[in-house]
């Protein structure tokens, strides 16, 4: 099956983010972002629906209280993109894809199987994630949705002695201040552990073979090996600050802009 591909934004997308959206296009997949504000400019075949039927902004104010004009603080974006993608699965959307992946080939799926791979060593991705709506990872979220405080139980015995520690000395005892990623990647692992979905996931060279290492993708390099590599679907990219640069000649991201037609 080819999934129709979804994502949420926020804010402007850079020429980076664009090119994915095109490969995703290209891929063969119809694709559509979310957000609360119109999105110009977005690419052709690439649709823009309104992110406040999905998860009302309002339920950012469990993360943490939006400043006096009503803009976001700190990690909220992030945090925030994680619930949205659960709630993206529990109304089966489709096949959530970062606004960073790139594909390489089309994405298929077996609607009855949840769809991630390995990011690190012990950690799943959830750049690249697709579950059932009644999959047990997909209730989870919605339980802890319904929450006012956002305390999953399936946290690390380190993060509820941190939680403690904080308690007893006057610090957040919020779980949104744990780390950036704990209802992300760390929330996903650890849910793919307790009901056994681990031997769902893909290798990481099928989506993360440049994750870690953004220098294989923006510098110059020899990447034949790799777009010939049957294992690589795709490539999740974190541009860190690169994302509006121009493409390096002879990198991978040359390559891509030639391929789908970056403006």
């Amino acid at each position: 099956m080819l999934p129709d591909v979804v994502t949420f934004w926020h804010g402007r997308l850079d020429r980076l983010r664009l090119l994915c959206l095109r490969s995703q296009v290209a891929a063969g997949h119809k694709v559509t972002v979310y957000s609360f504000d119109p999105m110009a400019g977005l690419p052709d075949g690439v649709g823009n629906a309104d992110a406040e039927a999905i998860l009302p902004r309002a339920f950012a104010q469990k993360l943490r209280p939006a400043e006096p004009d009503g803009s976001w603080r700190d990690w909220t974006i992030l945090q925030f993109s994680d619930f949205f993608r659960m709630r993206l699965m529990a109304l089966r959307a489709g096949l959530w894809l970062d606004a960073d992946v790139l594909l390489v080939k089309p994405v298929e799926i077996d609607p009855a199987k949840p769809y991630f791979a390995w990011e690190r060593p012990r950690q799943l991705g959830n750049s690249v994630l697709y579950l059932p709506a009644d999959h047990p990872i997909v209730i989870a979220f919605e339980r802890l949705m319904a929450q006012d405080e956002l305390a999953p139980d399936w946290l690390a015995l380190r993060h509820r002695v941190i939680l403690g520690l904080r308690r007893l000395t006057g610090g957040s005892s919020r779980v949104c201040d744990l780390r950036i990623a704990i209802f992300g990647p760390a929330s996903l692992t650890a849910l793919a552990r307790r009901t056994g979905a681990l031997n769902n996931a893909l290798p990481k060279r099928s989506f993360y073979a440049v994750h870690a290492e953004p220098r294989l993708f923006f510098e110059n390099s020899d990447f034949a090996p790799l777009l010939a590599d049957p294992a690589v679907i795709g490539l999740h990219i974190s541009p860190k600050g690169r994302g509006n640069s121009a493409p390096v000649p002879g990198s991978l991201y040359a390559w891509a802009a030639e391929k789908f037609g970056a403006r």
